[in-house]
């Protein structure tokens, strides 16, 4: 709280204080993430065509300069974009099973909204975009590779799979894989009913494979 000097030993409050402020870099940080959520947002809602650089500054409330000095790039902004939130969706994955190897339905179910959502749906348009342009493909395809692969053990240690029996490797895969077609099934119609019968399937299969 600010004060003005003492007076008869008695400190007193300043009638004006000056507002707190944020660190530049927190501020930074603030507008960072704003502009990542905007972009996966404008992806999953407009494509990529519709989906500039203005737009989604405009959606997170910062000017297009202060944009381009965090991302100098379209490219830059989209993958970073897609990247941060499947970071967090990973996140979010691992707290929902704190304690580790859980209920494998629950499981199953997890891994499916995974594909479900609006991450997925963002990352679908970017790689319709990358799969026309060069310079995104690649970066495209080195993010996706490594999103995979986290995907991919987090699924074998929520699931208490072991890699060492034959066939597990495989059959975690063909779940993320199923993961992922609901998912593009999910993008034209409300798939809810039929996706729940059949992660309960899989649910089954998977008792049966991992044992």
């Amino acid at each position: 709280m600010s004060t003005t000097a003492e007076h008869d030993g008695v400190a007193r409050q300043d009638p004006n204080p000056k507002p707190d402020r944020s660190p530049k870099q927190d501020r930074s940080r603030a507008t960072r993430q704003r502009l990542l959520e905007a972009a996966v947002a404008c992806l999953a809602e407009h494509g990529w065509a519709g989906s500039t650089v203005a737009v989604v500054a405009e959606r997170a409330g910062v000017s297009r300069g202060a944009a381009q000095h965090h991302f100098p790039t379209r490219e830059d902004l989209f993958t970073a974009a897609v990247e941060y939130v499947a970071e967090e969706r990973s996140t979010a994955l691992r707290e929902l099973f704190p304690a580790g190897p859980a209920d494998r339905d629950a499981v199953v179910a997890a891994l499916v909204d995974l594909y479900t959502g609006p991450l997925f749906r963002a990352a679908l348009h970017l790689w319709v975009a990358a799969s026309n342009e060069d310079q995104l493909r690649t970066r495209v395809t080195e993010l996706e590779a490594r999103v995979g692969r986290e995907t991919h053990r987090i699924a074998v240690d929520l699931l208490g799979a072991d890699e060492r029996r034959p066939g597990v490797r495989e059959t975690v895969q063909g779940l993320l894989d199923m993961a992922r077609g609901l998912g593009l099934a999910n993008l034209l119609t409300d798939d809810t009913a039929r996706r729940a019968r059949v992660v309960a399937q899989w649910a089954d299969l998977l008792e049966q494979a991992l044992g």
